[in-house]
């Protein structure tokens, strides 16, 4: 199979679909690799690494999808990139339909099949490329959390960890699971008082075997969590529903309860966030504020250490991407149901029902596009 791997040109996203170690596997696996100039720039491989592991350099974009069977990238396919896809073409990256309406009618009509990183299973019913991708937003909230606190970041000034005879900063962590687990072991690591918040008995029976005496773990309820905020210096929001917009968790009214320059961080924001008054920003610009308190809501989070982010990616997707080409599409969706999880749009039609439900368009059974 002809695969392509284009620069990522959204905002500030220095990763890339492949890195040349997985070009090279996928060479010796008999496929030709096709990298546009400069696409792993990012990550600090250059264009004569992925030479020198068997891929052909292209100049363009254009090139790289007018030629390729399947195109791997990382963030959702901008415009200009939609625009190009064809039917029949596999695209397999991180799409997020459910808040992006513009996007789904666009994949709908290209007439391409679009496998979603963020969708696909494994056999305990994790989201295993998902997955490094929330490890690393979990870790990097707490850091442009923190970051954002200090006085000249727009909040409070309070250190995270506080210092002997001062109070260490209050963090509450909205959900429990890979994003809110990691975002609470930064914040314990740096001292910080943290409070994480879940609904699952097992997950929260997890997560208190874990940190013990170092984090309070509280089932999640409306009442608790309007409680917390009121006293908490940084709310990181890490809620999933697979596949589907994130619930709205904390309101605009809410907001007026919390301290003046306390800090949400919103990791669902690709989800579409889970504050009401969040909107997705840029690494470039961040942070705003609404009645006082600072939203950091950047889409990509992982892409300010791309590096770590793509090698941690590529571990996760690399085996799906081998084995699409190996069998082609059909055949690898059909030998895998959890790899059949991933098929968001084939060929003209809606395959996910939580993105159906979410955009109130019609879906059909991925099963039944193989």
């Amino acid at each position: 199979m002809l695969i392509g791997v284009p620069k990522e040109i959204k905002n500030h996203e220095y990763r890339v679909g492949l890195t040349p170690e997985s070009v090279a596997e996928l060479v010796h696996g008999g496929h030709a690799l096709i990298v546009e100039t400069n696409a792993g720039a990012g990550i600090g491989a250059s264009d004569q690494a992925y030479k020198d592991a068997g891929a052909s350099i292209k100049a363009t974009a254009k090139e790289i999808f007018d030629m390729a069977e399947m195109i791997v990238k990382v963030k959702e396919p901008q415009a200009v990139e939609r625009a190009m896809l064809r039917p029949g073409q596999i695209l397999y990256t991180y799409l997020h339909l459910a808040p992006d309406p513009e996007q789904t009618e666009d994949l709908i009509k290209s007439g391409a099949v679009c496998i979603a990183y963020e969708t696909v299973t494994d056999s305990k019913g994790g989201l295993p490329l998902l997955k490094p991708m929330s490890q690393v937003a979990g870790r990097l909230s707490i850091q442009v959390g923190a970051a954002a606190l200090q006085k000249n970041g727009g909040g409070r000034g309070v250190l995270l960890g506080g210092v002997p005879g001062v109070a260490p900063a209050k963090v509450v962590v909205i959900g429990g699971g890979d994003v809110g687990f990691n975002a609470a072991q930064m914040a314990v690591g740096l001292q910080a008082d943290v409070t994480i918040l879940d609904r699952s008995a097992a997950v929260m029976e997890r997560l208190n075997s874990h940190f013990g005496a170092s984090a309070k773990v509280i089932r999640s309820t409306p009442a608790v969590l309007a409680d917390l905020i009121t006293q908490a210096d940084m709310v990181v929001g890490a809620v999933l529903i697979p596949g589907a917009a994130a619930p709205k968790l904390i309101s605009r009214d809410m907001l007026s309860t919390m301290m003046d320059g306390s800090v949400l961080v919103d990791v669902a924001i690709d989800q579409g966030g889970c504050f009401e008054t969040s909107k997705a920003t840029t690494h470039e610009d961040p942070t705003y504020v609404v009645d006082g308190v600072v939203h950091y809501c950047v889409a990509n989070m992982p892409g300010a250490v791309a590096r770590t982010s793509t090698y941690a990616l590529n571990a996760a997707t690399l085996s799906h991407a081998k084995r699409i080409a190996d069998l082609g599409w059909k055949a690898a969706l059909k030998a895998d149901p959890h790899l059949l999880n991933g098929l968001n749009v084939c060929e003209g039609k809606l395959t996910y029902a939580a993105v159906g439900e979410a955009l109130g368009l019609d879906y059909v059974a991925a099963d039944s596009c193989v």
